[in-house]
């Protein structure tokens, strides 16, 4: 009797939720209002002799990446979509509800939160444990490319093909689906910040020039291309590795299309194979339908066109990349009905 009385109370205090917790941000939907949060998945922890605290969470915290004293650490507690650091994924997850509820107590809301289709049972137990810790009534799982297809409106409830590829700052998800499932999928830990990964590899190996993190990032939005299509350029900062001065230098697209290679040809491996493991009623669809792009890294300039030229396929960029998943979930929160055969606990 108590039980269904305070869970009453929850309910007038507390909105559901959807969060699309991802590697490199953290989106937030809140039921019937969107997305009302979009933050980097970044933490900075302050050590005061053994003893950890948190200082900043989200855009004040990711500011501090690679720029803390001794003391400061500021990290990214998921790694390759799923959780490094239990603790700390609880610490942000709790910031992140009381930031959406506008710090009001008594905030115990039901969370949909997205995870990779290739996390093991015991990575999604960590997630669901993690948010029922931060303060969650009642935690749902939903796999990340069932939540973009929703997101991006694909018809997956029918008895028709639809591919969507994911691309995100940890992961890559490519998954088939029909009838309001999945029909295949894969989920590579290799996205957007295996992109950074390989500029930074480029610019050492080339132009003898240390870049860090969000260096690397800025050039991938600026000047990363799939294919040189123009002659953009940008001048970026670093340390020579050879006098360890400082050092400018101008970087093109040519550049920036060499640099991502090695990551766009795993990539195109992975949709090739998801396609020869395609039923062929299916791979007769996806003629017409094509596939979908969502995630940051769609936001490549010519991924599209160059995952068109390679498949010989239709390639659509979603309308709202970055935010699909999250839209996506947010669609499941509000019409849990339609979709309660896609959600999960553990």
């Amino acid at each position: 009797m108590m039980k269904k009385f305070f869970e009453k109370i929850y309910k007038i205090w507390s909105t559901d939720m959807a969060i699309d917790l991802g590697t490199a941000n953290t989106l937030v939907v809140l039921k019937g209002q969107g997305v009302v949060l979009n933050e980097p998945s970044v933490v900075a922890i302050i050590d005061d002799k053994g003893k950890k605290t948190v200082l900043a969470v989200g855009d004040e915290a990711k500011t501090m990446l690679g720029r803390t004293p001794g003391n400061i650490t500021a990290v990214r507690p998921l790694k390759d979509g799923v959780i490094a650091d239990f603790i700390i994924t609880e610490e942000m997850i709790k910031h992140f509800i009381k930031k959406v509820h506008k710090r009001r107590t008594f905030v115990s809301p039901r969370i949909l939160i997205c995870v990779p289709t290739g996390s093991t049972p015991v990575e999604r137990k960590a997630i669901q444990d993690s948010a029922l810790a931060a303060g969650a009534r009642k935690v749902q799982l939903i796999e990340e490319p069932i939540a973009a297809a929703i997101g991006a409106n694909l018809p997956i409830s029918e008895a028709t093909g639809s591919m969507v590829v994911d691309m995100g700052g940890g992961t890559t998800e490519i998954a088939v689906l029909s009838l309001g499932g999945v029909v295949y999928s894969n989920s590579m830990r290799v996205a957007g910040d295996a992109m950074d990964q390989s500029i930074i590899v480029y610019m050492r190996k080339k132009y003898n020039l240390l870049v860090g993190e969000a260096s690397a990032e800025k050039i991938k939005k600026e000047i990363g291309t799939a294919f040189p299509t123009s002659n953009n350029s940008y001048l970026i900062k670093g340390r020579d590795i050879r006098s360890g001065t400082p050092k400018e230098i101008s970087l093109r697209e040519d550049d920036t299309s060499e640099a991502l290679q090695p990551v766009l040809i795993q990539i195109l491996n992975a949709i090739k194979d998801a396609l020869e493991n395609t039923p062929p009623e299916l791979s007769a669809d996806l003629v017409d339908m094509g596939l979908t792009l969502t995630g940051g890294a769609a936001l490549l300039k010519n991924i599209d066109k160059l995952i068109s030229k390679e498949t010989g396929l239709p390639v659509t960029v979603a309308d709202d990349p970055l935010a699909c998943v999250a839209i996506g979930t947010g669609k499941a929160l509000d019409n849990e009905e339609l979709f309660s055969t896609m959600l999960s606990e553990y």
